[in-house]
C-alpha cells in the first residue's frame, strides 16, 4: 500500500525541522568553561596513523586552560611526555556568536604553527569539531570529540578519515583530570 501524498508531507514537515535542529549546536560562549584551571593528562597517541599500525604510546603530564574574553575564548596549554618522546602544544578556542560555533586550533612548539581550525559545537554535554588537514602530505578530515567523565575528569579523541569521512581512525585519547580550579 502506498503512502498518500499528504501524509508523507506532514510526516516531513515534522521530521526534517527536528532532524536540522539535531544537527545545530546547543551550546554558548561558556560551553568551555568547565575545562578551565590545571589538569593532570594522560595521552595514549597512535604512532603511524592511517598505516594499519596498532602501536600505541602512553604520555603523561599537564594541561592549563585559561579564559580569554570572558570565556567567549581560552587557551589551552598542553605538556606531556615520556622516556622517548616530548609533546608541547597550545590550543584556541574562539566562540563565534553567529553561528553558535566554536573554531578550535592547535599549535605544536616544535614548529610554532597553527592548524586549520576544527569547528562544532556542544550538544548534550558532547562537543564534536572537524576540520580538514593533512597527514603525510595527504588530505584528511580531522575529528575531535570531547566527552564528560564527570565533574572533575573530561576526555578527547582526536580521529583522522582518509575517505572523505566514511570511515574514522582514532589516534589519540587524552584524559584529563583534575589537579586544581582557576
Amino acid at each position: 500500500m502506498r503512502t498518500p501524498p499528504r501524509f508523507a508531507l506532514a510526516v516531513a514537515s515534522v521530521l526534517f525541522p527536528l532532524a536540522a535542529a539535531a544537527q545545530q549546536p546547543t551550546g554558548g560562549p561558556h560551553d568551555f568553561d568547565f575545562e578551565f584551571g590545571s589538569w593532570k593528562a594522560q595521552l595514549k597517541r597512535l604512532v603511524k596513523p592511517l598505516s594499519g599500525s596498532s602501536e600505541w604510546v602512553e604520555l603523561t603530564g599537564t594541561n592549563v586552560v585559561r579564559k580569554v574574553w570572558d570565556g567567549r575564548a581560552n587557551l589551552g596549554e598542553l605538556k606531556v611526555a615520556n622516556e622517548k618522546s616530548r609533546i608541547e602544544g597550545m590550543s584556541l578556542r574562539l566562540y563565534n556568536p553567529g553561528t553558535r560555533r566554536w573554531s578550535v586550533y592547535w599549535a605544536n612548539a616544535r614548529n610554532g604553527e597553527l592548524t586549520t581550525p576544527m569547528v562544532g559545537g556542544f550538544q548534550g554535554g558532547r562537543g564534536e569539531f572537524y576540520g580538514p588537514d593533512t597527514w603525510e602530505g595527504k588530505p584528511i578530515e580531522a575529528r575531535f570529540i570531547f566527552t564528560s567523565l564527570g565533574p572533575d575528569s573530561f576526555r578527547i579523541e582526536q580521529a583522522f578519515s582518509p575517505d572523505e569521512r566514511k570511515t574514522w581512525e582514532t589516534n589519540w585519547i587524552a584524559t584529563f583530570t583534575r589537579s586544581a580550579k582557576p
